[in-house]
C-alpha cells in the first residue's frame, strides 16, 4: 500500500493559505499593498467584527481588465514579475502572486474592478477559490475587493483567532504602517463604521504622522535626515524626554515597505544610549532609500523582514541621522530678558539686608557679567568645590580714570553665536539644596544640580585619556563582598586599577588600599559593588556612570554660589541636556504657566 499521497489542489491551496493568511490583518496587508502597487491615490479600508465578517478595500488605482480579473485568483498569477531576473531588483510591494489565491481559498470574495479608460468594468464572486459568477458592470475606475466570512471553511484556524477587539487592533496597525509608508496616498480607515484615522495624502510625512499617531506624539518628534554609504534616511525620531515604555511606536520602512529590522532598531537605540532613561525606548518613523539591488525582500514568508547587502552602511545612516536630530533638539536663538529695574531702596532687617540685582552686580561682580566660557570639569569631587578646579582668574584691577577705549571682542564661534550667554539669564539661587533656580527669557528654569554635574563628569571621563587622581587610604576600606563583587575583584583587577582603585581579596573581604580622589570614603564600597555589576553585565559605560554618579555634587547638600553658576552656565548654554541615565537635567516653567497656577489668567 503506498504511503505517499498526492494532495488535491483544494487541500494544497488551503495549506498555502495557511502560510500567507495567518489572521485578518494578513488580508488587510495584502489588499492594501495591491492597491498601492496599482497606483491608487485614495484608499478606503472598512473592517467589521475584527475582519472575520467583512474586510473591504476600495481604491482608485489602475484597475483590471476582464481577462486579468479572471486569472488573478490563480496561484502564482502576478503582474509584477515576469522572470527570475526581476527578483534581483524588486520595486513593488507584492510580487509572488500568492496572496489573492490564498485569501480566496478561505473566504468568499466579491470583486468589482474597471481598468482606466475602459467603458465597462467586471463584477465577480469567488468562493473557496472557485469563480461562482462573472459579469460586466458599470463602475468607477479602480478596484473594490470585499472579503467575507474569513476562515469559514477552515474551522481549525478559527480556534486560534483572538477577540474581535484584538483582531481589529491588528488590522488598524497594518493600515497605520501602510499610511506612514506612503504619505502620498490618502488612506481612510473605518472600524465597524467608525473612522479610526484619515490621512490627507499630501506627500508630507508629518501630515501622515499627525493623522496616524496624533498631535501629542508629533509634538515630541524631531526631524531627522542624512545619507551614508548610498543609504538615504528621512523621518522623525522622538525626543529623549519622550521615551516610550515599549517599541510599539518604532516604524521602519525600506523603499516604501514596512519591515522589522534588527540592524535599524539597534542603530536607533544605540544613538539614544546615555540620553534615554533605563527601560524606555525611542519612537520613530524612519524611511530609508537605497538601491533595489542592495536589499533582498524575498527572505520572509510575509515579506516583513529584509536582508541588506551592506548592514554597516544602513546602521551608520540611521545612527548618525538620529544623533544629528537630537543635537538639534534645542534650536539656538537669541534670548532677551526684560530691562533690569532701577535699584530699589535698601530694606534693612534684623541681621541681614536685601540687595537689588544692580547693587549685587556692582559690588560683587566688578567686571560685570562674564562673557560665555566653556565649563571646566573637576578632577576631584566629594568635598572639593567646583571653583577649586577652575583656571585662576586675574584679580580685578581698578578702573582707570580716563574714558575707557573700546576693546575689540573676539568673534564667537559660528555655532555659539546664538546660544544663550550669561547676559541672557540670571541665577536666582538654590532651592531645597537640590535645584538651581535660573530666570531666562523662556521663564523660570529649575536645574537638578546632581544630574547636571553627573553629566559633566561623565562627558569628561568618556573623552579623557589621562589616569585619574588617586589617594591612599589610611586605614584601608574593608568590607564583605557578595559573590559577584568577589568574582569581579579577582578576575578584573586591571580594570579596577584603570578606574583608580587599588584593591584585592582577603578571604571573603575586599581590601581597598587606594581610591579615586573624587569618591568620598563612605561611597567607596557602593562604588566598587556597582562597578562589579557593570563589569558582569558587559556594559562598557556602566563604570563611567558609577564614577560620575559618585563624584557628582549630592542633592540635599548646599553648594557655593560659584558652583551653582558653573552648573547653570553649562545647562543654559545647551552643553548639558540629560544625565547619563537619560533623565532631563532641567525643566522650565513659563510665565504663562506660573500665572495659571496663581489664577492670574
Amino acid at each position: 500500500m503506498p504511503k505517499i499521497n498526492i494532495l488535491s489542489p483544494h487541500v494544497a491551496d488551503l495549506i498555502a493559505a495557511g502560510e500567507v493568511v495567518e489572521r485578518p490583518a494578513s488580508v488587510v496587508k495584502e489588499l492594501l499593498e495591491n492597491s498601492v502597487d496599482a497606483g491608487a491615490k485614495n484608499i478606503t479600508l472598512s473592517i467589521e467584527r475584527g475582519g472575520l465578517t467583512c474586510i473591504r478595500v476600495a481604491d482608485d488605482g489602475s484597475g483590471m481588465a476582464p481577462e486579468d480579473a479572471g486569472v488573478c485568483f490563480l496561484r502564482h498569477a502576478t503582474s509584477k514579475l515576469s522572470d527570475e531576473r526581476g527578483l534581483e531588483a524588486i520595486g513593488t510591494l507584492g510580487f509572488r502572486g500568492e496572496a489573492l489565491a490564498a485569501i480566496s481559498a478561505v473566504s468568499r470574495i466579491e470583486l468589482t474592478t474597471r481598468a482606466r479608460g475602459a467603458e465597462l468594468g467586471v463584477e465577480m464572486e469567488v468562493e473557496a477559490g472557485d469563480i461562482q459568477s462573472m459579469r460586466e458592470i458599470g463602475c468607477p475606475d479602480g478596484t473594490v475587493m470585499t472579503v467575507r466570512d474569513l476562515f469559514y471553511n477552515t474551522p481549525a484556524r478559527l480556534k486560534f483567532i483572538k477577540s474581535d477587539r484584538a483582531e481589529q487592533a491588528q488590522c488598524v496597525a497594518v493600515a497605520q504602517r501602510t499610511a506612514l509608508a506612503h504619505p502620498e496616498v490618502s488612506l481612510r480607515c473605518l472600524r465597524d463604521g467608525r473612522e479610526e484615522f484619515f490621512t490627507p495624502g499630501d506627500g508630507r510625512l508629518v501630515s501622515a504622522c499627525y493623522a496616524v499617531l496624533g498631535a501629542d506624539a508629533v509634538r515630541d518628534m524631531l526631524p531627522c535626515s542624512g545619507e551614508s554609504g548610498g543609504v538615504a534616511v528621512e523621518g522623525f525620531v522622538s525626543s529623549p524626554s519622550a521615551g516610550r515604555g515599549n517599541r510599539a511606536q518604532q516604524f521602519f520602512f525600506v523603499n516604501g515597505r514596512s519591515v522589522r529590522s534588527v540592524t535599524m532598531q539597534t542603530a536607533l537605540e544605540n544613538a539614544y544610549k546615555n540620553t534615554l532613561m533605563t527601560g524606555r525606548f525611542p519612537a520613530c518613523v524612519i524611511h530609508i532609500r537605497l538601491g533595489l539591488g542592495a536589499v533582498d525582500v524575498n527572505v520572509h514568508p510575509t515579506k516583513a523582514e529584509v536582508k541588506f547587502s551592506d548592514d554597516r552602511a544602513v546602521y551608520d545612516a540611521v545612527y548618525y541621522a538620529a544623533l544629528s536630530a537630537m543635537e538639534q533638539e534645542r534650536p539656538a536663538r537669541e534670548a532677551e530678558l526684560p530691562p533690569r529695574p532701577e535699584p530699589e531702596p535698601e530694606v534693612k532687617t534684623g541681621g541681614w539686608r536685601m540687595l537689588s540685582a544692580k547693587e549685587y552686580e556692582e559690588r560683587f561682580i566688578p567686571e560685570g557679567y562674564s562673557p560665555p566660557r566653556k565649563y571646566e570639569l573637576p578632577q576631584s569631587g566629594g568635598g572639593v568645590k567646583l571653583r577649586d578646579i577652575m583656571p585662576p582668574q586675574p584679580a580685578p584691577q581698578p578702573r582707570p580714570e580716563p574714558a575707557p577705549q573700546p576693546v575689540p571682542q573676539p568673534e564667537p564661534e559660528p555655532l555659539a553665536q546664538a546660544r544663550p550667554t550669561e547676559r541672557d539669564w540670571r541665577l536666582v539661587g538654590e532651592a531645597m539644596s537640590t535645584y538651581i533656580l535660573v530666570e531666562s527669557a523662556d521663564g523660570l528654569v529649575l536645574i537638578d544640580k546632581h544630574a547636571a554635574h553627573e553629566r559633566m563628569i561623565f562627558d569628561r571621563l568618556k573623552s579623557s585619556a589621562e589616569p585619574p587622581m588617586v589617594q591612599m587610604l589610611m586605614p584601608p576600606v574593608v568590607f564583605r563582598a557578595d559573590p559577584k563583587t568577589a568574582a569581579a575583584v579577582e578576575n578584573e583587577p586591571e580594570r579596577f586599577e584603570r578606574l583608580g582603585f587599588d584593591l584585592s581579596m582577603l578571604g571573603s573581604d575586599v581590601i581597598v588600599r587606594a581610591a579615586r580622589c573624587d569618591i568620598d570614603i563612605p561611597e567607596i564600597q557602593s562604588a566598587v559593588e556597582e562597578l562589579a555589576r557593570g563589569f558582569t553585565s558587559g556594559d562598557s559605560d556602566a563604570a563611567l556612570h558609577t564614577m560620575a554618579c559618585k563624584a557628582a555634587i549630592k542633592a540635599g547638600k548646599s553648594s557655593e554660589p560659584e558652583d551653582l553658576r558653573i552648573l547653570a552656565a553649562a545647562v543654559m548654554s545647551g552643553e548639558v541636556k540629560y544625565c547619563p541615565h537619560g533623565r532631563p537635567v532641567a525643566v522650565t516653567l513659563t510665565k504663562k504657566e506660573l500665572d495659571k497656577l496663581f489664577k492670574r489668567i
